[in-house]
């Protein structure tokens, strides 16, 4: 009896409020692709650019000492046969030492582009969430995901709101330029 009892409570609670929430406003969901922000935005077009720029400096100065280091070894190779074994290993040594300099100059170089292309596109990526919240809060999603990391595979067009983080991200930056 108790068992017939619980399940008309249980039943009728379910009738009473089944109504109220499936008369309730369909969710708002939004999808945002960051890859496209960063390479259609202003913002992520100029990073890119600087990026690039800051590469190309970097491969000028290795390829430059690289022409040093190739000149000299021409160099030895020539005054080799002339020179004493004294000599010889001395201009060894310096030549290792130059190639040294080189190894850990392109570490270093390495380095700091990755730690300034991190710096960028985190700033980039803070800049992009608040703008997220913004819109999220403004229009009323309960929720907008990331489209590759957030692991979809599949959306409809209608949810992406990517294109709206661009125009107001590049509203944005054109304010604080």
């Amino acid at each position: 009896m108790k068992k017939i009892v619980f399940t008309l409570s249980v039943l009728y609670f379910f009738l009473a409020f089944a109504p109220a929430v499936f008369s309730a406003d369909a969710a708002k969901i939004g999808i945002f692709d960051f890859q496209k922000v960063l390479s259609e935005s202003s913002a992520g077009k100029l990073t890119q650019k600087q990026l690039t720029d800051k590469g190309n400096e970097f491969q000028g100065k290795l390829k430059t000492e690289k022409d040093k280091l190739d000149e000299m070894n021409k160099a030895y190779e020539r005054e080799k046969l002339v020179l004493s074994p004294e000599k010889q290993g001395e201009k060894e040594k310096d030549f290792r030492n130059r190639v040294n300099d080189f190894k850990k100059m392109q570490d270093d170089f390495s380095r700091e582009f990755k730690q300034l292309e991190v710096q960028s596109l985190n700033k980039i990526q803070d800049d992009v969430v608040q703008i997220i919240n913004e819109i999220g809060k403004e229009e009323g999603y309960i929720i907008i995901i990331e489209k590759k990391a957030g692991g979809v595979l599949y959306s409809l067009e209608k949810l992406d709101v990517t294109d709206q983080v661009i125009k107001k991200y590049n509203s944005k930056t054109a304010k604080t330029n």
